[in-house]
């Protein structure tokens, strides 16, 4: 068992990210939940969720009929499980938004009373002048995320996930994203602010490069214990942040460990994946996950999982010890 430390817990490194069990092409909320308890009952001690796991019924970031879903569903499933709650860390992420088929230009706002509902959002959060966002979104997919990261909705976002787990305290946040609109320096005041309130307990930042990981850092100081990054056999960290993370003694979390839930990848990439998977008789995703265990020391995991098979399938990493000729089979 590959056991390290986050926020906190001894766990094992390899979680559970609850994406695919909260938006679009989610299984029904049974097998979700049973699909939970199902990494949980295997050993998973960590779960990763969002304020933005929810599917956006309205064009733009109209609020949707499932708000919280993802967050509510993960509370659920704990709530439900006989194991022991309070060795299980969970994570949740600030800052972002579904969309639907939206441009990310937002109209300026009239300074003129009666326009007023005009320029806010249907959360009710007012719009700066001009104000344009980052828009994310798979090819092929009218779904995206867009981000909005002002310190007053991060904060807002933030005790909202708190309601939603049913919780007084967060135990780890991550901004999910920087936002173009917003300073990142403006977005790691919003974090060290749900610190210093009690909030949060540990602080967490995500899509990020070095630069702003240092800028995290100094901001946020000690609160601040890991980084959310995309790394994969087909995602293999061009900017070298994971050993960034290595140098700052900071936790690196890989988010789509597989290649990814809804975006393209390149397939050959894992070929090599494969011809040891076969030579195990296994999957070629756990051995994957296997190999990204060795990449540091304090490296998580979170694959997705659709059903209880899945998780199963990728917790079974921890117990997979890949030899050095195997190892030298794979990406250095």
């Amino acid at each position: 068992m590959m056991d390290g430390e986050l926020a906190g817990f001894a766990i094992p490194r390899l979680g559970m990210g609850t994406m695919a069990l909260a938006i679009e092409g989610r299984p029904d909320r049974d097998t979700a939940i049973r699909t939970i308890h199902a990494g949980l009952d295997a050993g998973v001690r960590y779960l990763d969720t969002a304020w933005s796991y929810y599917l956006p019924s309205e064009p733009g970031t109209g609020t949707a009929k499932d708000l919280g879903y993802g967050e509510k569903l993960v509370r659920d499933a704990l709530i439900s499980w006989n194991g022991p709650r309070d060795e299980v860390l969970v994570a949740t992420k600030t800052g972002y938004r579904r969309t639907m088929e939206v441009p990310a230009f937002v109209a300026p706002v009239s300074d003129s009373p009666e326009s007023d509902t005009q320029g806010r959002d249907s959360e009710g959060c007012s719009r700066r002048p001009g104000e344009e966002r980052q828009h994310l979104q798979a090819a092929g997919s009218q779904y995206g995320w867009m981000a909005d990261s002002r310190p007053e909705t991060m904060i807002r976002d933030a005790k909202e996930s708190a309601l939603h787990l049913g919780v007084d305290t967060l135990d780890l946040l991550y901004s999910h994203g920087p936002d173009p609109a917003v300073p990142y320096e403006d977005q790691c005041g919003a974090l060290k602010q749900l610190l210093d309130e009690g909030v949060i307990k540990y602080a967490g930042i995500s899509r990020v490069n070095n630069e702003q990981i240092d800028l995290a850092r100094g901001i946020i100081g000690s609160g601040l214990v890991a980084v959310q990054n995309q790394f994969s056999p087909s995602h293999p960290d061009p900017e070298h942040t994971m050993e960034h993370c290595a140098e700052l003694g900071l936790a690196f979390v890989c988010w789509s460990p597989l290649g990814g839930f809804l975006d393209t990848f390149d397939q050959s990439a894992y070929d090599p994946f494969r011809t040891v998977a076969a030579q195990r008789g296994c999957s070629y995703q756990r051995v994957v996950l296997a190999w990204e265990l060795t990449r540091y020391e304090r490296l998580f995991t979170i694959p997705s999982a659709r059903n209880p098979q899945e998780i199963n399938d990728s917790f079974a990493a921890t117990q997979l010890q890949l030899t050095q000729e195997e190892l030298a089979m794979l990406p250095c």
